[in-house]
């Protein structure tokens, strides 16, 4: 393990939901980057995609529909268009920083691949809801090309899976980068989830939970911190914040159904899951704007493996 290597998972309130929006908080999120890049961690970054996919998802719709020569793009082709546009900001905004800074490092963007199982049970409840409203009959038509949608208020959405990483097939890519003293963004999304057919990578339909990715991506880096960025300085349970914790007491919170199933579960569980793959792990939750303050071990929600809570 390298004890200066990290993860960070940036999540969706460090782009914003339109162009204007994503280019002006990207530029936040640079700066907690090159904090990070100046007290010499190696740094791989993964990151949310919740509105951008949505957004070409439905982009990508109806653009079928007004010109009946092009079919609906596949969630597999929007998450990774997702990764390249938001990379694209993320990956100029961090050398941009760099270099008012004097930091002479390079920022790469992998287009990233994850594994997931076509068991996997989250196929059969799919929780994850995107892309644009839909009538009755348009809805009808979804279910009958074997889709999910549900029902909202304002009419039909689709809605679909968020399976567990398995396996992240450009590690040895990632990791390379990463050794060489570059900047990697990696997986944002998610990753793009596939399934193996033979020699053959086949997209999925559905979304990987980015937090759980991270955690899969700092474990085969070997990573010693897991850095997952929020909109809050700590997560709470019962209304009371938590700041240092051993995997053991997350585990039992988690069971007890202390933590929202949308927003903070996945990055407690994310955490969990990390430190107690190897030794001398810490995952840390925490604010954007107190990255730096969190590595340091001054503030968040720190998750230790059991046994080892300071």
């Amino acid at each position: 393990m390298d004890k200066k290597r990290i993860v960070v998972a940036l999540g969706r309130n460090a782009f914003g939901e339109t162009f204007p929006e994503q280019q002006k908080n990207v530029a936040k999120a640079a700066s907690a980057i090159a904090d990070l890049a100046e007290e010499k961690f190696e740094i791989a970054i993964t990151h949310s995609n919740g509105p951008q996919v949505g957004m070409i998802q439905t982009a990508m719709t109806e653009f079928s529909r007004l010109d009946h020569r092009y079919t609906v793009a596949p969630m597999s082709l929007c998450g990774a268009m997702s990764q390249g546009y938001i990379g694209y900001d993320l990956q100029n905004a961090i050398r941009t920083e760099l270099l008012n800074r004097g930091i002479f490092k390079p920022v790469s963007t992998v287009i990233t691949q994850v594994r997931v199982d076509p068991f996997d049970k989250a196929f059969n409840h799919p929780t994850k809801v995107i892309g644009r409203y839909m009538n009755e009959a348009e809805a009808e038509a979804e279910e009958e090309k074997g889709n999910h949608v549900v029902k909202e208020a304002d009419g039909y959405r689709r809605i679909i899976a968020s399976p567990r990483p398995i396996d992240i097939y450009e590690i040895d890519a990632i990791r390379t980068l990463v050794e060489a003293g570059q900047i990697v963004i990696a997986a944002g999304g998610g990753g793009i989830p596939v399934m193996e057919q033979g020699t053959r990578l086949k997209g999925a339909s559905a979304v990987i939970e980015k937090d759980y990715t991270a955690a899969k991506l700092a474990d085969m880096l070997d990573a010693s911190c897991l850095l997952i960025l929020t909109g809050s300085e700590q997560i709470c349970a019962d209304g009371k914040p938590i700041g240092d914790i051993d995997s053991g007491e997350a585990i039992r919170l988690i069971d007890k159904g202390h933590f929202d199933a949308i927003t903070t579960l996945p990055k407690v569980d994310a955490g969990v899951s990390f430190v107690t793959s190897g030794e001398e792990r810490t995952a840390i939750i925490t604010s954007l704007e107190r990255a730096k303050d969190a590595v340091k071990e001054r503030c968040g929600t720190i998750i230790r493996s059991a046994g080892i809570q300071k």
